[in-house]
This record gives C-alpha cells, structure tokens and sequence, in this order.
C-alpha cells in the first residue's frame, strides 16, 4: 500500500479505522526526512496490512505540536488506538523491518490491561501479578 498524508482533520478516522499505523512526522527542508522516504515508501509496499501515514510538520504544526514532535523525522506507531512507539530518526530498512515485526507480535491484550491498571491506579509487582491480589 503506498503512503498517505494525513492533516489534523484526517488523523482520527486514519487511526480508528485501522489496526496498525506507522506515521513518518517529516518536512521538506529535513535532509534525513528525504533520505528516510524512500526506505518507508518502499516499505509500505511489503506490509498492505499497515497504513503508513506522513504528517508535513510543517503543514500540520497543530498535528506535531499534539504529539510533542520536536525533531523530525520522527516514527510513531499506533495499533489498537495505543501509541506504542515513537522515536525521533530516520530508521534503516532492517531497523524499520525489525519495527514491523515487533509491532506484529506485540500483545495488544496485555498492552490495553497494563493501560487498564495504570488508568486504576493497580501497580503490577515484580511477577507481573496485580498489586492489588488479583
């Protein structure tokens, strides 16, 4: 699937539509951001299955500034409507490859429960149990 871009009024639909989105936060003037382009268009051609997404900081400063962008490129992944990665740096392929991949076998049940405990304030002991007995 080739890249998209996505504006402040697109994001939302983008995220909750689909399972898993990398979003590559970049801008014109970014020498890195145009080397780091042709590894992730090439990229998104080997996995249909994920959305990558560009946000032109630029164009959509209202966009970075809600997710604290500060150097660019910067890769964010989202699955199940959860952030779970995202570190600014043009990636190599292998690296990006190796992303993908953990992103695939991440558990996503344990990922919402370990939300679920922080958002009740349950703090999980060194055995991965709940503080709280259960």
């Amino acid at each position: 699937m080739p890249t998209i871009d996505i504006t402040k009024e697109t994001f939302n639909d983008t995220i909750s539509d689909n399972d898993t989105v990398l979003v590559d936060f970049w801008a014109d003037w970014c020498t890195p951001c145009k080397q780091f382009a042709p590894t992730y268009a090439a990229t998104s051609e080997e996995h249909p299955d994920i959305v990558f997404a560009k946000v032109d900081t630029e164009d959509q400063v209202e966009l970075a500034q809600a997710f604290d962008i500060r150097s660019i490129p910067t890769l964010m992944a989202v699955r199940e409507n959860v952030v779970v990665y995202s570190q600014p740096g043009a990636l190599p392929k292998d690296a990006l490859d190796d992303l993908i991949g953990q992103l695939k076998a991440l558990d996503m049940e344990e990922v919402h429960a370990q939300i679920a405990a922080e958002q009740d304030g349950s703090v999980a002991d060194q055995d991965g149990s709940a503080a709280s007995g259960a």
